[in-house]
């Protein structure tokens, strides 16, 4: 038997959703199991992009370093953000991936405050386009709550 995640998220939650919370009572209790079951299809949808919204956060942020290292006017930053943006994701398990974003996100957060400081036609730019990247990552994160 070869346990694959998704199936067993799609079988638990069917199993809540279609068969043990009709069947509970009082309506508190069927409320509560129906709600597991909306989350355990976030769960199965989260699951299976994980490391792909990952690496793909990963390359945009990396990306958007490397042409504000072209912009930013401060020595240091302009270091980690070439540092930041020659790096890459050797290893794709979730935890690795998680790290790295969250270190490249901290980055982001000094270069957007370093940008505001900023008053040139480049660094507007730059930041909007700072701006769309945080868009597409809260595009990345939305759960569908579709059917499967």
């Amino acid at each position: 038997m070869k346990p694959e995640a998704t199936r067993i998220l799609e079988h638990t939650m069917t199993a809540l959703l279609g068969e043990i919370a009709p069947a509970m009572t009082p309506a508190y209790r069927q409320a509560s199991v129906s709600a597991l079951g909306a989350l355990l299809l976030c769960v199965r949808e989260e699951f299976d992009r994980a490391a792909s919204r990952r690496i793909d956060e990963n390359r945009a942020l990396r990306g958007l370093f490397a042409r504000a290292s072209e912009v930013a006017v401060d020595d240091a930053l302009v270091r980690r953000l070439r540092e930041a943006a020659g790096e890459d994701d050797p290893d794709f398990r979730v935890p690795a991936l998680e790290t790295a974003n969250q270190a490249l996100r901290r980055l982001l957060v000094d270069l957007h405050a370093h940008l505001e400081g900023l008053e040139s036609a480049a660094a507007r730019a730059l930041e909007d386009e700072l701006w769309g990247e945080l868009v597409h990552s809260v595009e990345r994160r939305r759960v569908s709550l579709q059917a499967f």
